[in-house]
Order: structure tokens, then sequence, then C-alpha cells
């Protein structure tokens, strides 16, 4: 089990469209994504504000992209933590593929209410 900066243990559940986090069993996070043929893209992720400066979305999206690497799927970073997070990370960069204007549109498609 992983702990944020403060010693609380976390965990990371993977959901068909995102992974949650949570601390001491309460979900806090998440980062959500569409899976497009061998690509899973990641567009939004959230950390509660009473969480902030604990790691947790670093812990978050570390986890969530070693699982879409197990999963033998491509990383797309349309979300900019992911993305900078992946800059601080090359050990992603052989399965990393850049979003596009048509990974954008198919991810609005995607998750368009309704």
């Amino acid at each position: 089990m992983t702990t944020d900066k403060t010693g609380a243990p976390t965990s990371v559940r993977a959901h068909a469209d995102k992974f949650t986090i949570a601390v001491d069993g309460h979900e806090i996070g998440l980062t959500a994504f569409v899976d497009h043929d061998d690509q899973r893209i990641f567009h939004h992720t959230e950390v509660g504000d009473d969480y902030a400066g604990r790691g947790l979305a670093t812990i978050l999206v570390g986890e969530a992209l070693a699982a879409t690497r197990s999963a033998g799927k491509r990383i797309v970073p349309v979300c900019e933590l992911v993305a900078n997070y992946l800059d601080k990370h090359p050990d992603f960069g052989d399965i990393v593929d850049p979003a596009s204007d048509d990974t954008e549109q198919f991810v609005r498609a995607a998750v368009r209410p309704g």
C-alpha cells in the first residue's frame, strides 16, 4: 500500500473509464480516460482541494499509467496534469502518443452527456 506525504494510506482502483484514489477509505480523486483502439486517452484529473499538496495526484497518475502499460495500451495525455507527469517521468516515453485535434474531438464525442 502506498502512503501520501502525510503518511496516510492510499489505494488506487481501476474502473471502466477512470482510476480513483482513496485516502483512509474515502474516495477523493480521479483520473478519467477513454479507450480508443490501442490508446488510453487521459482527459481529466482532479483531487479534492482539502487534499492538495499531499502528492495524491502523482500517486494516482503514476499507478494509472503503470496499469495502462500493463494493459498493453498507449498513453495519450490530453489532461495537462498527466502531460506534466509524463514530462517528469520519461520512463513512459516509449508508450506515449501526442494528443491531436482528432484525439480531442474523439474525447468530446465519447464523454458527451446523455
